[in-house]
Formats: structure tokens, sequence, C-alpha cells
């Protein structure tokens, strides 16, 4: 059994799961374990699986940062009234020059119309090619051929005299070949293209560069007109909560005789849940690679636990039932019975049960008993003897006994197990004397994983030529009361439910990451998620990781999205939603000049007569700063993006002397700038199905008529569900503009990807409700696959508030994100209240019954947020309205994980705070309040260091 055990994740030491297990894992000689099964029955090895490679965040070309020039003024702009209704014709330059040449390659080479001769520049970055029309010429187009030796970065350079230049547009990571700039707009005598970074360590060399008037096959002209987005004046006609029904599937019920069955989804995942990517042992028991000779930490990279197997979506989730019957009357040895539902026939005997703490070896992995088989003869066989068992029914057992075949599993005992005492170091060792086996009891806490193990044939069966064996999450029960989340404690990280007060995003929280996974721990599910809605969950993670274009999914390994093939719209910001939310979380910030802005949303408008703000007729309601290729994969830019300009800058000075440099960015359009503009930064999608499920009462009841005694109010938006025409609560988006995740889902899918969907049937819904109709239906998403995104986003769960030590082994040392001191945040959640942050970011809230995941109703949630709208002062102001909320106002956001920001974010990716992500820190974020939180703001400006300290180490913890 010990090399079935190894195999299935059931023992072994540190991170070898290839060789058998240490002698100390053996149980006390005088107390055999009731859990082993017979030691006669075959042994087969069975095979490891293939570990899989994180993926790494796909991040745009950052530009070199270099000086902003200005845009053109109106007199180089193309003048209003040409008309642009026949295609453009070529337009010659009567001379081209350059910085420089090599040979013959002088610049006319790039004009003459031949297309094998080029403009060749001497070797440096800093080169450039000029063309001068002789007069005032309108352009609409310029089309550039490059030979190998491309720019990577440059910037397209307009004047009128040759000597006062203004910038057209700016590359950052171009791609060489051909390239196309159109709806240049303009009316000027020189272009220029102004070299800042080479592909190669060639020089430039430009075959042949064409312009052409404007016309209809290059300019965007006006565009349409637009019709306002209509909002409620109040929340008078506001529509009741819908009818509770039953949710899609359950987790637990309770039979007439008082057993609890709980049930959940599962998972393939490649290693377990405490190998992080340095071998790690107790002092004095073993290599330990997170420490260096002179004991400092050693980061090795993370281990691979929290990642996504390939084909993840496909054949690899299944769901496990616990049949616990230890509260029914007159029970005193209670009993656990075990099934799983697979999609496919497996091997039998991948359970495992009891953390094995009382093996000094064992600490990547391991456990003390794999439960007890009720067909032992299956244990061994490299066999697919257990058949594919349908879902049980909703309420009951699929069979009466609660034992559904031979592959079903019961645990009745605690193991015995080595007694354990401290040695000289502290350390807890086994003393030599064995503790017995006994019978389970109420409160007992399981260590619960299993395994997916498979044959080739079976996989076959239903169509999957992929991997056959995987690990999986790993889960605490608490016998007498189901699931929890789990942190590990001494012994060497053993599992402990984690203490209420953690628990963020309710009994769904996400447990502590020992495999140093933190990029991916905004990507987890409910600790407690449905067995069905596992399948929707990953079903859904594909869609929001796939290119809407190309059917791609994002991390290798996985089949291409046939259904998502086509989608994009010609213009869009970026092509998967994950490209925005980086490992779900916060978006790229703004942070070096020309930096183009496509991973925000560019929220644009104009005022009308009566002074209301209505779509703007070029943008729509958002700038889309991408555009597919044009034939033959031509790379093509429209002139509609938004770049950084440069950043205003203060300094706000402390009382302890501490400067803290505020600043902000400014943003240049490439093409018209609207009279109105908003940044908005992709949010955090974690908790958002717990966000929906706090009824609509409880936010509204927060919100006040007057400020209170400093200066807070809170306000409920509300706006029209774009389905029913219902009047509803706001509570999604920056300004609570979005009724429901579905709203919010459907979106962000037109304004980011160009994608439609039965809520916005066609791209012209970006200009207003006019036209936004079924009249006009374009491919998108289907109903289905918006029910998934849907479900997928709700289903993500919060990582539980890390405010509680690790039981880190002596000599370990701690990962830095588990790294607590407890009084710190302890003093800092009270200093969190002082300063009164908490009248707007309420701390916590109760989840209703009405929706439709079980595993959101009735949860008790931190979310640090009321869901309501602030006036957050001038300076925060962007002067786009959305019903209730003026151009100062904002939702307050939820903090539930924002102390993860930079490790979801990941090494080298910059995110930040607030909504145009201007504050690189928490303490600039903070800074930048005003408005209804200007108390809160100078309270904090008064604390001394060591409670400031407090406070952002408490906020770090959430």
């Amino acid at each position: 059994m010990a090399t079935l055990l190894v195999a299935c994740g059931g023992g072994g030491g540190s991170s070898d799961s290839t060789s058998p297990p240490p002698t100390s894992t053996d149980p006390p000689t005088n107390q055999p374990p009731t859990d082993q099964p017979p030691t006669n029955q075959p042994q087969q090895p069975m095979p490891e699986p293939e570990l899989e490679a994180p993926p790494v965040a796909t991040l745009p070309d950052m530009p070199s940062g270099g000086p902003a020039m200005p845009p053109p003024p109106p007199e180089l702009q193309l003048p209003s009234g040409v008309d642009v209704s026949n295609p453009g014709v070529v337009v010659k330059p009567v001379a081209a020059t350059a910085s420089s040449f090599q040979g013959g390659n002088t610049a006319a080479r790039a004009i003459d119309g031949v297309g094998n001769t080029r403009w060749e520049s001497q070797r440096s970055d800093e080169q450039w090619i000029q063309f001068d029309f002789g007069a005032k010429t309108q352009l609409g187009s310029m089309k550039l051929t490059w030979e190998n030796a491309y720019g990577k970065e440059y910037s397209i350079l307009v004047s009128d005299d040759g000597d006062t230049w203004y910038q057209l547009r700016y590359v950052a990571g171009g791609r060489g070949g051909v390239e196309e700039f159109m709806n240049l707009t303009s009316n000027v005598q020189y272009v220029r293209i102004n070299g800042v970074k080479r592909a190669t360590t060639f020089g430039y060399s430009l075959y042949e560069v064409e312009f052409k008037s404007p016309g209809s096959d290059n300019s965007l002209g006006g565009r349409v007109t637009t019709s306002i987005t209509p909002f409620p004046s109040s929340g008078e006609q506001l529509a009741p909560p819908a009818a509770e029904k039953p949710p899609l599937e359950g987790i637990q019920f309770t039979l007439a005789d008082g057993t609890i069955v709980t049930r959940f989804g599962v998972i393939g995942r490649s290693r377990h849940a405490r190998e992080r990517g340095e071998e790690w042992n107790e002092m004095g028991q073993g290599p330990n690679e997170t420490v260096d000779a002179n004991g400092n930490p050693v980061d090795k990279g993370p281990g691979a636990h929290l990642n996504f197997v390939a084909n993840y979506f496909k054949n690899r989730t299944w769901g496990f039932e616990i049949i616990d019957n230890s509260r029914v009357a007159g029970v005193d040895r209670p009993t656990l019975r075990v099934n799983q539902y697979f999609q496919q026939a497996q091997r039998a005997g991948g359970h495992s049960f009891f953390r094995a703490f009382d093996r000094p070896g064992v600490t990547g992995f391991g456990w003390m008993a794999p439960g007890r088989l009720v067909d032992p003869s299956l244990y061994g066989n490299d066999r697919a003897s257990c058949e594919v068992v349908p879902k049980p029914p909703e309420g009951r057992l699929a069979n009466a006994s609660g034992l559904n075949d031979g592959c079903s599993v019961t645990v009745d005992n605690y193991p015995g197990h080595a007694e354990l005492s401290p040695d000289a170091n502290g350390i807890l060792l086994p003393n030599g004397r064995s503790v017995p086996s006994r019978a389970l009891r109420v409160g007992d806490v399981i260590e619960v994983s299993t395994s997916f193990f498979s044959t080739p044939e079976a996989m076959a069966a239903v169509g999957d030529s992929g991997g056959l064996r995987y690990y999986t999450n790993e889960w605490t029960y608490v016998v007498g009361t189901g699931l929890r989340p789990w942190y590990g404690v001494q012994p060497r990280l053993m599992n402990a439910p984690l203490p209420e007060e953690t628990l963020q995003g309710g009994l769904g929280s996400v447990s502590y990451d020992y495999a140093d996974n933190s990029t991916f721990i905004f990507q987890q599910p409910f600790n407690n998620i449905g067995m069905q809605n596992m399948q929707r969950f990953v079903e859904g993670r594909r869609w929001f990781h796939t290119n809407m274009r190309t059917g791609d999914h994002n991390e290798p390994g996985n089949d291409r999205n046939l259904d998502a093939v086509g989608l994009q719209g010609m213009f869009y910001n970026q092509s998967t939603c994950f490209s925005c939310h980086i490992n779900n979380g916060r978006g790229l910030a703004p942070q070096v000049v020309n930096q183009k802005l496509d991973t925000m949303v560019v929220r644009t408008a104009q005022t009308d007569g009566s002074g209301q703000q209505l779509p703007h007729p070029v943008y729509g309601m958002a700038a889309q700063m991408n555009s597919q290729p044009a034939s033959g994969g031509v790379r093509t830019d429209w002139g509609t993006a938004v770049r950084v300009s440069g950043f205003e800058s203060r300094t706000v000075t402390l009382p302890d002397g501490t400067t803290v440099e505020l600043r902000k960015p400014k943003v240049q359009f490439d093409g018209p700038t609207p009279s109105v503009y908003s940044l908005r930064s992709a949010q955090p999608v974690i908790g958002m199905g717990l966000l929906e499920a706090i009824p609509d009462a409880d936010i509204i009841a927060r919100a006040r008529v007057a400020p209170d005694t400093d200066g807070v109010k809170g306000t409920a938006n509300y706006v029209y569900d774009p389905e029913t025409g219902d009047v509803r609560l706001g509570r999604f988006g920056w300004k609570a503009s979005k009724a429901s995740l579905r709203h919010q889902v459907a979106v962000a899918a037109l304004q980011d990807m160009s994608v439609t969907s039965p809520l916005y049937p066609n791209r012209d819904c970006l200009f207003g409700p006019a036209r936004c109709t079924t009249d006009k239906v374009e491919p998108g998403i289907s109903e289905d696959v918006l029910k998934l995104m849907t479900r997928y986003v709700a289903m993500l769960g919060v990582p539980a508030q890390r405010s509680v030590p690790s039981g880190f082994p002596k000599g370990v040392a701690p990962l830095s994100y588990l790294d607590v001191n407890p009084a710190q945040v302890a003093a800092g959640a009270r200093v969190f209240e002082t300063t009164k942050c908490a009248a707007c970011h309420v701390k916590e809230m109760k989840t209703g019954t009405h929706s439709e995941l079980a595993e959101a109703r009735n949860q008790t949630i931190r979310p640090y947020t009321d869901l309501l709208l602030h006036d957050m002062g001038p300076e925060l102001a962007d002067n786009l309205v959305e019903g209730q909320a003026t151009g100062s106002m904002w939702r307050t956001s939820a903090l539930w994980g924002i102390g993860y920001t930079e490790k979801v974010a990941g090494a080298g990716v910059r995110v930040g705070y607030l909504h145009d992500s201007r504050a690189r820190t928490l303490t600039e974020a903070i800074l930048w309040h005003g408005g209804e939180a200007t108390t809160s703001r100078r309270l904090f400006e008064q604390l001394n260091t060591q409670d400031r300290t407090a406070l952002l180490s408490f906020l770090s913890s959430l």
C-alpha cells in the first residue's frame, strides 16, 4: 500500500512523491488502524501527473517613457465638411529626407513606388525619415512596408513648418511587415516617422511609405447619432425582489434522522497544497531550501497547486459526497460514508484522510488513512473498476445505504498515531509512545483529499486523449458540521478550521495558500462549491480566458474554443476578459508617457444643448483603442487610442516627516477629445456573487437623507434593467450603474471586447438605446455562454483574511504574505474604526436567500463596502454622470483581497488603486480621499508612525 498511497497523494515526505514514506509513517504496532486495506492485494504503482507550467500574464508593450509631444492644433487637423464619401486616393510627397542613410539606400527610395528598394538608416535608435508634400495637404491614411529591420517603437509627427512638431500617433511594440494608420484627419505639409527603438541591431529599413487622401476607406467621420441612456430619478418604483427559488444545486442537507449530507465539487490539480517551490523540512529533519546558509529567506518560485491543469474544463471535475451520521440520536461511533461522482470510470482507492502530523518527514504532503473501500479487492488493481455513477438527486441519497458501490469508502475512526513531545529545540517529534485509534466524535477535524485515477481506455470512452492522473484540492471537514476553510498550524502545518472572523467570503472563503501560488488566489471557486457548479465554474472560466477573435485560450495546452472564433467586432480594447482583470485582480496602471490605456475603460460622452450627457458620436460610451487586422493580416491603427500624456503631482508631508507624492495621469486622445471622459481601471472580480446576494433593502437602509456629523451621507443609485425596463438598485461598476452581474458582464463584453450578447444584440448599442434594438442582431455570445460567464464570476471565492499566524515549522521561512503579526493587525483594525473608515467601508453584511447559488445564501461576509455612492470631492471627480452618481461620486470599493493586490498582479506588473489607478500605494489612495471622506483622511494624516503602520498592516491582511 505504500506505493499506492504515495501515488495517490496519501503519504511521502517533502516533495519526493516517487519514493516510499519513511518508516515513521507506519502506524503504531499496538493499534493497527481500521482504515488500512488488506496488505495482500496487488500493489500497482500509479503514474504521476504531468506538472502543468503556470501561465505568464501577457502584458502590452510599454513605451520607453520619453517626453510627451502635444497633439496637432486645429489648424493642422482636417477642416469640417471634407467629403469622405469616396475612397481615398494616393497622395505623393514631393520629397523625402532622413537623419541618415547607408549606401545608396536614401530616404527617396521609400517613396519611389518600387517594392524592392528601401531607405536604410544608420544603426542607432534615434533616427527619422521625413516627408514633404510641398504645401498643406489633406491626409487620411499612411501605410508603412518594413523590411525585416523594423521599428519596434516610434512616433508619427506632423508639422506645418518643419520645425514645430506635433504627435499624431505613437507605436510601442511594432511588429514590422505592413502597418497602416487610418483616420489621420490631418492637413499638414510635413510628416515624420521618429524612431525610438529598433527591433534589430540593424538600422531602420523601410521599403515603401504610401499616403492617401481622406476617404470612405480610411476615415471614421462623425460616426453616428447617439442617444441618452436613461436612469430613474429615484428608487420609488423599485422592483420587488424576485420570488425565492430552489438553488441550482444544494451543497448540504440533513436527512430525517439527523444525518448530514455534504456535497462539493472537485477539480484536478498539478501538485499538493503544501508544496511550494522550495523543499522544506523542520529544523534538523531534512533539507530546507526556504533559507540560505545565513538563515535568510529564499524564494525559488511557486508551487503548482492553485493553477489550472490543461483542459481543466473537459472531463476534469467531479463530485464528492460525505454522509455523516454523527448527529443521529443514539449513534456513539460515528461513520462517514464517502462517494465520488466522476465523469468517467476510475481506479479505486484514491481517497486520503487525516493529516500525517506525527511524521517529521511529511511536509509537502502526506496523510494517515485512505479510508476503507466497500470492496477491498479493488485496491491496487490496474483497471478502472469504478464505473460512472449518475449525480445523486437533490435532497436525497443515490442509495438508501449511503454506499453507492464497491468503490464507496467509510471512515469510522481517528487513526492511531505516534505521540509527540518537544525536543530540545521545541520541535514536536515522536517520543516512542503511541496514541491508539479511537472512534470519531463530533468536532473532529479531518483533512480530506482525493485523486483522479483513470485509464487511457476510460478517457478514450469519453473522447479525451489528455491527462488521466491528477491531485486535487485539500479540504477540512469537521465531523458533525461540514466543510470549513482551513489554515496550517503546528505541527508541520497540520490543518485546522480558520476562525470565523477571518472568513471574509463566508463559508466559501478560500483557504490559506501554502503553495506560494498567490497569483492564482483570486481565481479559486468557493471552498464549498457544489458538485455540478464546479463544472459550470470551469466552463465559465474557459470563456473568461478565451480570445473572442481567435478562440484561443490564454493558457497553453487548452483546446481552442471554436464557438468563440470571430465573435469580436472591428474595434475593441482587449480580446479576453483576463487581459484587463490581470489574474482576476486589478488592471494595469497608467505609469509611463505614451502608454496606451487599452487595458482600462475610457468612458466618453458629449453634452447636448439641454446639458444632458450622451455617448460620444465617434467613440460611443467608451473608446475602443485597437482594431482587427485589415485584409492580409495588415496591422491597422484607426486613431481611437487614448494615451498617457503626463502626470500632475503634488507632495503631502505627514506629521512624522514622511513625504508622499500624489500624482494622477493626464491623457491625450489620438482622435477627437471628448468634452467628458473618465478613466476606469479594471477591478478585482472576487466575491461578486456574494455582493449580488445582499438584499436591496439592507443596502438602501444605509443611505442617509443628510450627511452625518462627519459629513458622510451615502446615496443609492438606481438603474433600468436593460432587459425588463424595471427599476433596479445599482450595485456594480465604479458608479454603481449596473444592476446585476449579468448586466455587468454583458456591458464589459460590449465595451471592452466588442462582443454582443442577448442584452446588447449589436455594436451600435455603444451609441445609446435608440440604436440598440433587435432590428439588427450581430453574432455574439449566446444566452448559455452569458450564463456561464456570469456564474463563473459569481462563484469566485474571497481569500480568508490573513490575521492569524500559521504554524510554519522551526527553521522554515514563512511565505511573505502569511508572515502575520496578529497584534499589529488587530491594532490596525482598531485604527480603521477610529479613523472612521468603516463609515463607508462597512465591515460586515449578511447575504439573503434569493441567490441562485446555495453557496452564496445566508452568509456572513466581510466585504468592507456599503455598495453606496459617496461624493469624494473635486480631486477625484471626472464629471461623467450616471444616474444618481454625479461626476464626483463613486461607489465604495470592496476592500476584501486588497492586501493581495501586488501578489496577484505578479512580478513586474504595476497596478494601482482608485478609479483611474492613480494611487500606487494604499497610503496614496487614502490621501486622495476628499468630500465625504475628508474627516477620515485628516484623521489618517494625523496618525503617528506606529498607528499608520498598524492600519496599513491591517489592510494588507484583508
